[in-house]
């Protein structure tokens, strides 16, 4: 197996940002924590991941930053894990790969889940990229400096 190499510190913010949520698992974790799984099994259940992998991404997005573990809401002996601030911030991370996803991953009239706006089931307006003072930009617009 392939040793992962630590990106933290990299000078690059994407890299860094990688580094800190790990891979595919842990965004995967991260999306159904935002469609309300707070526990262990229901992680495990809605991904179908087996517990050693589940176990180690859960420990790893808590020591990050990105989760804490709290009480059981139901009073229970149970813990669950809830999004800080820090992990709620990737929420327009999810929306941005699901966008992507449904404008090139899938057919026309292929069934596919969708974001919608709770309190009137509409569809959310696609993420656009502004500049300060409020300007639509494509990426011809923009450079990275150093």
């Amino acid at each position: 197996m392939v040793k992962r190499v630590s990106l933290w510190n990299a000078a690059c913010p994407v890299a860094r940002s990688l580094d800190a949520i790990g891979d595919w698992w842990s965004l995967l974790i991260i999306r159904d924590a935002f469609s309300g799984a707070r526990r262990f099994g229901e992680f495990q259940n809605g991904l179908g991941i087996s517990k050693g992998v589940l176990t180690t991404r859960l420990r790893d997005l808590v020591e990050r930053g990105i989760f804490e573990t709290a009480p059981a809401s139901d009073g229970t002996a149970y813990r669950e894990y809830v999004l800080t601030a820090k992990g709620r911030g990737l929420f327009p991370v999810i929306v941005a790969l699901r966008q992507w996803g449904e404008d090139h991953l899938f057919a026309d009239g292929e069934v596919r889940s969708s974001l919608v706006e709770r309190g009137t089931g509409q569809p959310i307006a696609k993420l656009i990229i502004r500049s300060a003072n409020g300007r639509s930009l494509a990426w011809t617009d923009t450079q990275v400096t150093a």
